[in-house]
């Protein structure tokens, strides 16, 4: 058996309070981190990062580094994070398994993807017609409609995506009456494709925003 533990990463104040919460977890625990791209600032372009601590050093190249911003535990950090999933630390006890859910791996820093430190990645897709079966069957008690054809048929089509968690919600909503929750899957099957089509457009003027908040600094001339 395993002690679950759910792992709230904004509520943690440093480098030296994540070593204490691992030590105090038991031997055979699972330790969830959820929604990690959205965990403070740890997992951005380490780049841009990079290129904005040169420019400001630029003038202080001979000062010795401050190693009290980023080593001494006074902040959480990715290299605490990364130290906590798979450095000396993570190894005091028999067996920890790390559990890290994002839905935007893109934006994860590549050093936390890498093998060995997330050893299995597992892709939680839309719902395929195989899995909407068995939702129908828990949620409505039914293993075959005349309407699954057209159900089928829905979610084949290019665009058409809608989550279990979404799928089980109208089986729910509808699940005293059978046909009815048929008819209003199909409908917002169709409409699923407007609306993923808005989510992507959303998302890209997120990102062109962002990118306009950031510029890269042009050189400038002499």
């Amino acid at each position: 058996e395993y002690d679950v533990y759910d792992l709230e990463l904004t509520q943690v104040k440093s480098n030296v309070h994540l070593k204490d919460l691992l030590i105090k977890t038991s031997n055979r625990s699972i330790i969830v981190i959820e929604d990690i791209d959205c965990s403070l600032d740890l997992t951005a372009d380490r780049t841009k990062k990079k290129k904005k601590k040169n420019d400001a050093d630029k003038d202080n190249t001979k000062r010795p580094p401050d190693s009290s911003k980023s080593d001494s535990g006074n902040e959480l950090t990715l290299s605490g994070l990364l130290n906590f999933t798979d450095g000396l630390w993570s190894c005091c006890g028999s067996e920890r398994l790390f559990v890290f859910t994002t839905n935007h791996i893109e934006k994860l820093d590549p050093a936390l993807l890498r093998s060995g430190r997330m050893d299995m990645h597992i892709h939680l897709s839309y719902c395929g017609f195989q899995a909407f079966r068995l939702l129908a069957k828990n949620y409505l008690g039914v293993e075959d409609h005349a309407m699954f054809d057209e159900i089928r048929a829905a979610m084949d089509e290019e665009g058409v995506a809608m989550t279990p968690a979404e799928i089980s919600e109208v089986l729910t909503r509808e699940k005293r009456d059978v046909d009815r929750a048929m008819r209003s899957l199909v409908k917002e099957l169709k409409e699923s494709k407007a609306k993923r089509a808005m989510e992507k457009l959303e998302l890209l003027k997120e990102m062109e925003e962002a990118n306009e908040e950031d510029p890269e600094e042009k050189p400038q001339g002499t």
